[in-house]
Formats: C-alpha cells, sequence, structure tokens
C-alpha cells in the first residue's frame, strides 16, 4: 500500500511516500481501502516532532482522518462488513 511518511522531525519537505506491505486485520479489526485522507492539528504537530502519534498505529505515519470502502473483517468484528463505507 501507499504511505506518506515522516523522514525526521521538520516541515512538509520531511514528508516521503513509500510503500508497505498490506496490513492484515486482527480478529476485531477491519481492512479499509482508503479514498480520501486529511492532516490535522495534531498530525502536523506529530511531523515538527511535537506531538506524539497514538501507540498502536506506525509512528512514521500520519494521517488518523480518513474516509473509504471496508475490503476485508476480522472473524469477531462484527459492525461493519466488506462494502460498507466508512470514515
Amino acid at each position: 500500500m501507499k504511505v506518506v511518511r515522516i523522514t525526521q522531525p521538520g516541515g512538509p519537505e520531511v514528508l516521503a511516500f513509500d510503500e508497505r506491505p498490506e496490513p492484515v486485520p486482527g480478529p476485531n479489526d477491519v481492512q479499509v481501502r482508503v479514498r480520501a485522507s486529511a492532516l490535522n492539528r495534531a498530525d502536523l504537530l506529530q511531523v515538527r516532532g511535537a506531538y506524539p502519534p497514538p501507540q498502536d498505529v506506525p509512528q512514521d505515519v500520519p494521517g488518523l482522518e480518513y474516509a473509504g470502502e471496508v475490503v476485508a473483517v476480522g472473524p469477531r468484528a462484527r459492525k461493519f462488513q466488506v462494502g460498507d463505507r466508512v470514515m
């Protein structure tokens, strides 16, 4: 999958496009094909090294806001189905 990652603390110039392996959803998780995402103030502070990212996400990839479509569902995930649109 394509990601924008933080290469070091700084401004927009420290963001780089990269490829990562497709994640596999855990038993209670869903996998979402992202169609749109955004950066908010916390993300911009994270890029500058002034705000810690949540512990349960990749530490070098900003952007927790997104919209897309569920493409895989873990065996115990009950709230969503493949094809659901989420944001």
